[in-house]
């Protein structure tokens, strides 16, 4: 089975696209499994950008094949200046915990939110580096769903906003949902997993 290495300290992210790539003989390791301490500065402009210098930084240590993911979140009718963006963890320079950031993001559908909810948009941005060190780049978003100021007794350890995250068409909570519930509303990513089984062999 070949390893390749998801270039993030998150190891619930880690583990996000493993059940996907073992259909392709490939197993996902983190960066705790290969005892690597990755520190980089994360200056992109796009979460695209941001994969990038997390995968390169990486693959230099490794030369193994990398993936590297960020992402950005967009709020509906939140000021610029209040917008995660590329910051969904970090606020005001404080890097949240899972806790802290139920918390802020609670806040901010109290104060923004319809009827406790409010209207969000992901956008995801993946770097896969093969053992060659070719760059291979693909971006994706999801917007059907938003987030309530109300937490589902299930919390999603890595993945808080989980717990306050609903799709629109199950209203159910993300943290909750099945592998039937999935299927039935065509929520998956096998775009992604091919793209990076595709380009990291």
């Amino acid at each position: 089975m070949k390893q390749i290495i998801f270039a993030t300290g998150n190891e619930s992210k880690s583990q996000r696209f493993s059940k996907g790539l073992k259909k392709y003989d490939i197993e996902v390791l983190s960066l705790k499994d290969k005892n690597i301490s990755l520190d980089v500065e994360e200056n992109g402009s796009t979460a695209i950008e941001n994969a990038t210098i997390k995968a390169r930084a990486c693959y230099k240590l490794t030369h193994m094949g990398t993936i590297g993911m960020d992402d950005t979140l967009y709020l509906e009718g939140v000021p610029e200046d209040k917008q995660p963006g590329l910051f969904v963890r970090r606020v005001n320079g404080k890097t949240l915990t899972d806790e802290e950031m139920i918390e802020h993001y609670v806040e901010l559908v109290n104060k923004y939110g319809i009827s406790g909810k409010l209207n969000c948009q992901w956008i995801y941005g993946l770097c896969v580096i093969n053992e060659q060190g070719e760059e291979h780049t693909y971006t994706w978003k999801k917007d059907n769903f938003y987030m309530t100021n109300k937490v589902s007794k299930i919390i999603n350890k890595g993945y808080p906003l989980n717990s306050i995250s609903k799709y629109k068409t199950l209203d159910k909570y993300f943290s909750e949902i099945t592998e039937e519930d999935k299927n039935s509303i065509q929520v998956n990513e096998d775009d992604v997993v091919n793209f990076i089984a595709d380009n990291i062999i």
